[in-house]
């Protein structure tokens, strides 16, 4: 058999088995990782083409390098298709990632010590949404909303109560860890009454939304952001849609307010993953990634886990482990054990630090990908239910792995 790496086992065979080795962890392992997915041989093609070695500082048509002609085509095709997808008047496809996406609209329209009000962390929302960990965090004066206590839903009343008291000059919708659909209107209603600019991050629905089965923010934001990998299926990379009287600012905050040159294939497999979004079998991934989150988390309510919420209307579960006795922590190293990746999350009013919450978040657009539906998403539960009955004992979970390993092989990566 010929190997999947020919030149880098030619040039570097070390590295070569480390590639290898993590294929091989893909492909045995079940990911529920919500903000993970499996990109397209199309798009990872795209990724690894020449077009690595162009420089390309600046736009299409005004450059500060040469021998654009066909860079400038490509990063035109990923700009019109992302127009054409989300219904967007204006859209910027150079953003390495979705934090320095994020921070280019701050840097358009804020200035330092400027008020936003953005999701609290711990409640769900994003580093970068005013986290003090988060350079966000540090430049801006910030002032965080969250859920209700009663039904861990957003709490819209808190939002505009804070929102009038502190006048923000930037609101941010949008999460990390909200198991649910935000109301877009209500936070257009409230930053018109105040007179702030809305930002909705999409990064983790923006695929729901291509495909139909999650509301979109274009309507109502004056910007939205999103990665292109996550429900997406895009490579490493991000965009900035926003409405054409805002383009100017976006541009120029991007490049060359925060970045150089644009990483050119990530361009290329950004418009490829555009052009499969665009495709009516797409639409079916995404309502099948919402139904296998739901039939996920029915399942574990079964079991007596407690769900933030109380389910899920999107593609991700938040769990609150409390009632089981057992941190987020220990529980997420325990399952990637057995070959269920996951990760430990902070849930609302966390009694315990972020380092070891008592929460974990699942999601299911990775193995929607691959294949499984909600006989599988159920499979997935049985065997949660039993590492966690068991605490954790390590021959469970020895157990499961075996189990997790042969149930795999039938659906194969992309």
């Amino acid at each position: 058999m010929s190997s999947p790496t020919p030149f880098t086992s030619r040039i570097d065979p070390q590295h070569a088995a480390l590639l290898q080795a993590e294929e091989k962890r893909q492909r045995e392992t079940v990911h529920l990782i919500a903000s993970e997915n499996f990109a397209s041989a199309a798009v990872r093609e795209a990724t690894s083409s020449p077009l690595n070695n162009k420089y390309s500082e600046g736009y299409p048509g005004a450059r500060y390098y040469e021998g654009q002609q066909v860079i400038d085509e490509i990063e035109r095709l990923a700009i019109a298709r992302a127009r054409a997808l989300f219904g967007a008047e204006h859209a910027n496809v150079q953003p390495y990632s979705g934090s320095p996406a994020n921070l280019a609209v701050y840097l358009a329209f804020l200035k330092p010590g400027d008020t936003v009000l953005g999701m609290q962390l711990s409640h769900g929302g994003h580093l970068t949404h005013g986290s003090k960990a988060s350079i966000t965090g540090k430049y801006w004066k910030i002032v965080s909303y969250g859920l209700n206590r009663e039904t861990q839903r957003l709490d819209y009343d808190q939002v505009r109560d804070l929102a009038r008291q502190h006048q923000p000059k930037l609101i941010i919708a949008g999460h990390s860890a909200y198991p649910r659909q935000i109301d877009f209107a209500v936070f257009r209603q409230i930053a018109d009454e105040v007179g702030a600019i809305l930002l909705v991050d999409m990064a983790h629905f923006a695929g729901l939304v291509a495909g139909g089965a999650h509301p979109s923010p274009i309507p109502h934001a004056d910007v939205v952001t999103t990665t292109a990998h996550k429900t997406l299926r895009g490579p490493r990379g991000a965009m900035i849609l926003c409405r054409s009287q805002h383009a100017a600012r976006i541009d120029k905050a991007v490049f060359p307010g925060l970045q150089g040159g644009p990483h050119n294939a990530n361009t290329a497999a950004i418009a490829v993953c555009l052009q499969e979004a665009a495709q009516p079998e797409f639409a079916d991934y995404a309502r099948r990634c919402v139904s296998n989150a739901q039939s996920f988390a029915s399942g574990l309510l079964e079991k007596g886990f407690d769900l933030v919420s109380g389910g899920t209307d999107n593609h991700l579960i938040l769990v609150d482990l409390r009632n089981k006795g057992l941190g987020g922590k220990p529980v997420a190293k325990a399952l990637d054990r057995a070959g269920l990746v996951a990760n430990y999350n902070a849930v609302p009013w966390d009694d315990c630090p972020p380092q070891n919450p008592s929460g974990l978040r699942l999601g299911s657009p990775a193995m929607t990908t691959r294949g499984f539906g909600e006989a599988e998403f159920r499979r997935v539960t049985e065997w949660i239910d039993r590492i966690v009955r068991s605490r954790l004992d390590e021959s469970v979970i020895a157990a499961i792995a075996g189990e997790v390993r042969a149930f795999c092989a039938a659906y194969p990566l992309p």
